[in-house]
């Protein structure tokens, strides 16, 4: 397979977070362009990666096999009126990273007929840890499809979905879940202090905790559920807070919590789907 050129509209940190995973799993820098508005900006990116870049939007995406945007939902509709009549000259792959936009508002506002792919993708994507839900439309073939798991394997994990309503589901758990995890990772530390550890020691074992759990989980062939009990003993420690858990429906808590989420991006998309 060929290498792609790949074209990105917006140099944000999720830009940033994809370009270095690409350039650390061999893509070479001269294949990938990188447009906005603040020319300060795009000379970091320069330096950073050895990537080109421009301050026109259209000029960049002529240049790609690829064309990634990068950009706020809000002004997603403006930015494609920029580049409508190149995407539509030039036909290229367009990926769109932008929360709450659908494929068919997105596809409009680019004229029709466009390969079309929706990512999710989440903040841990800044560490090469992230995982990302992705969308195509029927105009994307084989071949692109594994051309854009190429590019999300380099910062996480990749998953395929069959229904763009899914999407939903996802912003709810991986694209909402990693502040859930800081969440608890922040009322872990606040009890360990209240109990007498020291802030520091507090706050390492917690995230050396939770890291691991993770670890642990990707690892194993059991669900969660048994090791949740491997760790409990019968009468034990770890048994008298998971009960306490299970009586403050924590369960429950985590379902409006996943719901309300899912709520608010269904919302969104109605939103921006309006002229």
């Amino acid at each position: 397979m060929s290498t792609p050129t790949l074209s990105f509209i917006g140099a944000g940190n999720m830009a940033r977070a994809i370009i270095g995973g690409l350039l650390a799993s061999g893509h070479p820098a001269n294949k990938i362009w990188v447009s906005a508005p603040e020319d300060s900006h795009l000379q970091t990116m320069g330096r950073d990666f050895g990537v080109f870049y421009t301050t026109d939007n259209r000029y960049c995406a002529e240049q790609g096999d690829i064309v990634v945007m990068a950009v706020k939902p809000q002004i997603m509709a403006r930015v494609c009126q920029d580049v409508v009549s190149v995407v539509q000259n030039t036909r290229p792959l367009v990926v769109s990273i932008a929360a709450g936009l659908d494929t068919a508002t997105l596809g409009q506002w680019l004229g029709g007929g466009v390969p079309l792919v929706r990512c999710m993708p989440n903040t841990p994507s800044l560490v090469g840890q992230g995982a990302s839900a992705l969308f195509a439309t029927a105009e994307v073939n084989n071949r692109q499809k594994q051309q854009v798991t190429q590019l999300f394997d380099g910062i996480g994990m990749t998953l395929w979905l069959e229904d763009e309503d899914q999407m939903h589901a996802v912003t709810g758990l991986s694209g909402s879940g990693p502040a859930y995890f800081f969440l608890m990772l922040e009322a872990l530390e606040e009890a360990a202090v209240e109990a007498g550890l020291p802030a520091a020691s507090a706050r390492r074992l917690a995230i050396q905790t939770m890291g691991g759990a993770a670890r642990m989980a990707a690892e194993s062939d059991d669900d969660p559920g048994q090791l949740k009990r491997n760790v409990m003993s019968p009468g034990g420690t770890t048994e008298q807070a998971v009960q306490t858990f299970e009586t403050g429906n924590l369960r429950q808590l985590v379902k409006q919590a996943h719901k309300a989420a899912m709520d608010r991006s269904r919302a969104m998309q109605k939103e921006l789907s309006q002229p």
